[in-house]
């Protein structure tokens, strides 16, 4: 009888031992196993693997979710047990009802027993963080391998979504790191960025969207799948431990539903506990380390303004030799760091040991709490969606702030209350009457929505914008006819975004300042630095027209596909014997560029003519079969000319040099891809170029984005110092970095010569080079010398700010009279009182009143009447210096032109 058993139960096993068998090894395919020292896979062969174990197995289906920008295909594994593939596509139509929320709470209950919970799990992002791209291969394989109950229970009740960030970063960095036979040699200096335009910046596009693989992602997870948990792999852990994860330090964003706080406490006593049970010590969370959920734009951020669990781990490892540092009070147990790990060496395969630990962590817990986790979702949606109907009051800061003041500013405070009591919680509290007149004043409630008119002057950004929107899965609304709300009246063709959505916290973020609370690290001491910026609300960076709708939305509306993304409407060219193109509108450039190419001749006006600006295009009849192309592709708005407008000039475009250097500067990356995106003809120069002079022979403006001027902060003139014994040729002309003997020579005569220069940021340093009359804003005098200001008096960290603009000045050509402007800890100047008579000139400045509009700045009145760019005339050509950031990350629309105005000649 015993052998009879035995037999039966041999018999029972051999299907999955078979399985299990027949699933290639990472060993047998790669030649090493993932974790080994020295050994990375590079994207190539990672992708034949994925492959060949998708072809082996019945749990693995690969897909590709899109192109990268150089061209390869974006991996995406769906990993499950092999009879939910039949029903795939249903599990995913749960998904999407459950997370649009447009459903009745029974049928949701209804579904979450019937659906199956998506985790998504990723890695590679940054590509120097080589952690994230080797786990998912680990990860793969043991889950197509595996026969233990634990991942069988997985494989039945979870759909994975094994997402690669990725690919071209991962291809350059493994390559780069084992072209050495030398292994002790092997590092990981790559001299370009690990993503094609912006590096480490392709964390930071994610409400944007405007890198292809970003795009591909946000699609998966906000308009395909709608997972409720989004597990982002990064590195490195803190000094002295092993993984950050969650729970995350405060502050939270206001916006968000309160259940995906506290999911997130859920999940991170999923993942803390099991690297417990399994003696993998050093896991740290809260204040452990840096990160919060205040932001929005991250692949794990954005997620919670979409009622999703966004999951970041930090973690070290190298295949290089690494070790843990000894921190001594990373050696005391305390609520973020329970368990400390021992300093000492650390392999890189105990990394990616930790990595599979974790990742099984979450999906064991979306096995305990499926349907929780689906209901829940539905359920954050709802609450979204009702608030969105109802009048409903976001508990900000300056709320709370405004009830105190409003308490403070009436005769009925009483002594009684000591605020020193109140910080013991013995605080009586006060009358009910000062909450209500805030959260009950009709003039502080959350806006029902938003219209964006068909006929404002740049209506092809505002597309832009919604599209953003859109690829977050926004629901967006378009105008069949005319229509009023709110006693006023929109054309057809306007479009709506109703705030009566799921997605409603990611609506509100888009559109509303936000609100960061101010955050010292004790009262009167040192502000704590966000993790990223502390607003950003961009439809002030891209300067698009909106207004908001206080009560119930009704109208002649249809719904835009979730997904679908919207193009301008094809323009008809009139009849006439000349043609304006409006300078407010950004596209406006990008046809102007075709038509250059096209050898159509373009003029700029220098007043307004023909009801358009200063500094709008005028084109002849000459030009009608180009520019009904334009008109055509790009739904540019084109109106008819009696003739060539008085004073206006003919345009070339310029030759236009974009300085780099060795390892890549992300601004100048972002800055490529937006001279792309405009057609803008560019080369990219290196310090020794510069160096070697003659630039007037080859160019007519060079661009200065960011760091790269010595003395600017960021790298101070270049990039990483390495010799060219180190690197192959191919790259020697990249090396080097900017000196103040040598290359400020060369430009100063390069703009003496007739050449123009555009600093941005951090590059405006240049203007303090060369002597010209300005000095620092931002610093006091102390015993008869400037210093500058400390964090405790003046801090601003990423924000959104006004400023006014000279919009008589051509550099400011389609500009308005205001404009927003994203501002980080930027430079902020002074001219001296001779500095008119030298040629210099102010472009934009702060007035007297405080100027932030969406963010957190502390010290305002430092800023007051403060320059924020100038023009230089230097011998022929000119110096401009932008502080903030006019370029941003490729999302400030609302200033490009600043830019653009400058590139014509």
């Amino acid at each position: 009888m015993k052998r009879i058993l035995c037999l039966v139960l041999f018999l029972g096993i051999l299907p999955f031992a078979a399985d299990a068998q027949s699933i290639p090894t990472p060993k047998s395919h790669f030649g090493f196993d993932i974790g080994d020292p020295y050994m990375l896979a590079n994207f190539s062969q990672t992708e034949a693997y994925f492959q060949k174990v998708d072809a082996a197995s019945d749990r693995v289906r690969y897909t590709s979710i899109g192109k990268t920008e150089f061209g390869r295909e974006q991996p995406m594994l769906i990993i499950t047990a092999p009879e939910n593939f039949a029903q795939l596509e249903k599990y995913k139509e749960i998904s999407q009802k459950l997370g649009r929320a447009e459903l009745t709470p029974e049928e949701a209950k209804a579904l979450s027993k019937e659906g199956k919970p998506v985790v998504w799990i990723d890695g590679g992002l940054h590509a120097s963080e080589v952690v994230g791209a080797q786990q998912l291969i680990e990860t793969l394989y043991t889950l197509a391998s595996r026969n233990d109950e634990e991942t069988l229970k997985i494989l039945d009740e979870v759909i994975i979504l094994l997402a690669h960030a990725n690919p071209d970063g991962m291809e350059i960095m493994s390559d780069w790191y084992m072209r050495n036979e030398d292994q002790e040699k092997r590092n990981k200096n790559i001299p370009v960025l690990y993503q094609k335009y912006v590096g480490h910046d392709n964390n930071r596009d994610f409400y944007m969207n405007n890198m292809k693989e970003t795009t591909n992602i946000s699609l998966q997870q906000y308009v395909e799948w709608l997972p409720q948990i989004v597990y982002n792999h990064h590195q490195s852990g803190p000094s002295g431990t092993v993984v950050a994860g969650p729970p995350y330090r405060d502050p939270f964003n206001h916006v968000f539903d309160p259940l995906i706080i506290t999911s997130l406490d859920a999940v991170g006593a999923a993942m803390i506990n099991r690297l417990h049970v399994e003696d993998k010590p050093g896991y740290t969370r809260l204040d452990g380390s840096v990160f919060s959920t205040w932001w929005n734009g991250g692949l794990r951020t954005t997620p919670y303004y979409h009622n999703m669990i966004g999951i970041l781990t930090e973690i070290v490892g190298d295949p290089s030799p690494f070790s843990i540092p000894l921190v001594p009070d990373r050696l005391i147990p305390n609520n973020g760091t329970p368990y400390p790990v021992t300093p000492g060496p650390w392999p890189f395969r105990r990394s990616i040991e930790y990595s599979v630990s974790l990742n099984y962590s979450i999906l064991n817990h979306a096995v305990r709490h499926g349907d929780e986790l689906l209901y829940n979702f539905y359920l954050m949606g709802k609450n979204s969606v009702d608030r969105g109907n109802t009048d409903t009051w976001t508990k900000y800061p300056k709320y709370a702030q405004a009830v105190q003041e409003e308490f403070d500013a009436s005769k009925k405070k009483r002594d009684s209350d000591d605020p020193e009591m109140a910080s013991f919680g013995f605080r009586s509290g006060l009358p009910l009457q000062f909450y209500d007149s805030v959260y009950k004043d009709p003039s502080r409630k959350d806006s029902r929505g938003y219209v964006l008119s068909a006929d404002q002057p740049d209506f092809s950004t505002a597309i832009k914008f919604l599209n953003a929107l859109i690829k977050s899965g926004v629901l967006v609304e378009k105008a069949t006819a005319d229509f009023s709300l709110s006693g006023k009246s929109y054309p057809k063709g306007s479009y709506v975004v109703k705030a009566a959505q799921a997605f409603r916290p990611h609506v509100l973020d888009m559109f509303e300042p936000q609100d960061h609370p101010n955050d010292f690290l004790y009262p009167g001491g040192p502000p704590i630095r966000p993790y990223d910026a502390a607003g950003w609300t961009l439809a002030f960076q891209m300067g698009v027209e909106f207004d908001r709708i206080m009560e119930g939305i009704e109208g002649p509306f249809e719904r835009v596909a979730y997904g679908q993304l919207l193009s301008p409407d094809p323009t008809i060219v009139p009849s006439g014997s000349g043609y304006m193109l409006d300078a407010r509108v950004n596209d406006s450039f990008l046809a102007v560029n075709d038509l250059l190419k096209a050898k159509v001749k373009v003029f700029r006006t220098a007043t307004a003519a023909n009801g358009f600006p200063a500094g709008s295009f005028y084109v002849a009849s000459s030009g009608k079969k180009s520019l009904t192309e334009v008109a055509k592709k790009y739904g540019v708005k084109v109106s008819a000319a009696s003739g060539i407008p008085s004073g206006a000039k003919e345009i070339k475009p310029s030759r236009i040099a974009l300085y780099d250097y060795y390892g890549g500067s992300m601004p100048s990356g972002w800055v490529r891809w937006m001279m792309e995106q405009f057609h803008f003809d560019y080369n990219v120069v290196f310090p020794e170029e510069i160096d070697a002079g003659d630039l007037t022979e080859k160019y007519d403006v060079i661009l200065f984005i960011g760091p790269g001027i010595p003395g600017g902060g960021g790298r101070y003139g270049g990039g990483r110092s390495v010799s060219k014994e180190e690197i192959p040729s191919e790259y020697h002309h990249m090396m080097g970095s900017l000196t103040v003997d040598k290359s400020v020579p060369q430009l100063k005569s390069f703009m003496e010569n007739g050449g123009q220069i555009v600093t941005v940021g951090a590059a405006t340093s240049l203007a303090y080079l060369l002597d010209l009359p300005i000095s620092d804003a931002l610093v006091e005098i102390s015993d008869g010398d400037e210093i500058s200001l400390t964090g405790e008096k003046y801090y601003i960290p990423g924000s959104v700010l006004e400023m006014y603009v000279d919009e008589s000045a051509p550099a400011n050509y389609g500009m308005g009279a205001t404009a927003n402007v994203l501002f980080n800890n930027s430079p902020v100047f002074k001219l001296s009182p001779d500095a008119a008579s030298k040629g210099i000139k102010p472009l934009a400045w702060f007035g007297a009143e405080p100027p932030l509009k969406s963010g957190w700045a502390w010290g305002q009145q430092y800023l007051k009447n403060g320059v924020t760019a100038f023009e230089a005339q230097i011998g022929k050509g000119k110096l401009y210096a932008y502080g903030p950031e006019i370029t941003f990350r490729a999302q400030s629309h609302g200033t490009f032109k600043m830019l653009f105005n400058n590139l014509y000649k």
